[in-house]
């Protein structure tokens, strides 16, 4: 996960899920900390200041964490407020298009049934398949992802389409790049949160065969 190859960013690469007491890759975690009234707020960018707790990118588990491990983490009583879950899913899909999005305005991106499927034969180094939740099963199993991509279904059209700029996208893919890595991550932290964990690596590898 570390960057640049910077001391600090290597010694930050990995923290305990506070529900399940795993030690896992900050990249499949969440980040809260205690705002005003201690206060349980996600910290989607990793950015804010104060003491983290990590919690899975899974919603039962964040779930868990909601019920209980918030305040026994923090060692104090705090709030956790009403709809957290569904605005921590909100906030990681909107820096999931965000990332498409930059990945296509820097042209390592493609949608459409036709560009995507010509990337795909035509030898393009691609890095990540995304295809529409909503989407026509039989138009997306027509598409494959190659050896040592990712495949993400985790996306509806509206939202693929606002990553592309259009009304609505049911086939994207990325070609490999920093930013592509980027999506990866907070596409599996999305595939979690809506799909639950089995829809992390395993889930991955065996859409790779598509």
């Amino acid at each position: 996960m570390a960057r640049g190859g910077h001391k600090h960013e290597q010694d930050d690469a990995e923290r305990k899920c506070i529900v399940t007491g795993e030690v896992q890759p900050k990249a499949g975690l969440i980040r809260f900390v205690l705002g005003p009234d201690n206060q349980v707020v996600p910290d989607i960018l990793g950015k804010l200041p104060g003491r983290g707790m990590y919690v899975t990118a899974d919603r039962d588990i964040l779930e868990q964490a909601r019920k209980g491990q918030f305040s026994r983490s923090a060692k104090q009583p705090v709030t956790v407020p009403d709809g957290l879950l569904d605005e921590v899913e909100r906030q990681v899909a909107r820096r999931t298009v965000d990332l498409i999005a930059l990945t296509r305005k820097a042209g390592r991106a493609v949608c459409g049934f036709e560009k995507v499927k010509g990337w795909l034969a035509g030898g393009e180094r691609v890095r990540v398949l995304v295809q529409a939740a909503d989407g026509s099963e039989r138009g997306k199993t027509k598409l494959w992802t190659p050896e040592g991509a990712r495949y993400f279904g985790c996306l509806t059209s509206a939202e693929l389409g606002l990553a592309f700029g259009r009304q609505s996208v049911i086939h994207g893919a990325l070609a490999t790049g920093g930013l592509s890595d980027r999506v990866v991550e907070e596409a599996t932290k999305l595939r979690g949160l809506r799909e639950g964990n089995g829809g992390d690596m395993a889930s991955g590898k065996d859409k790779e065969a598509r």
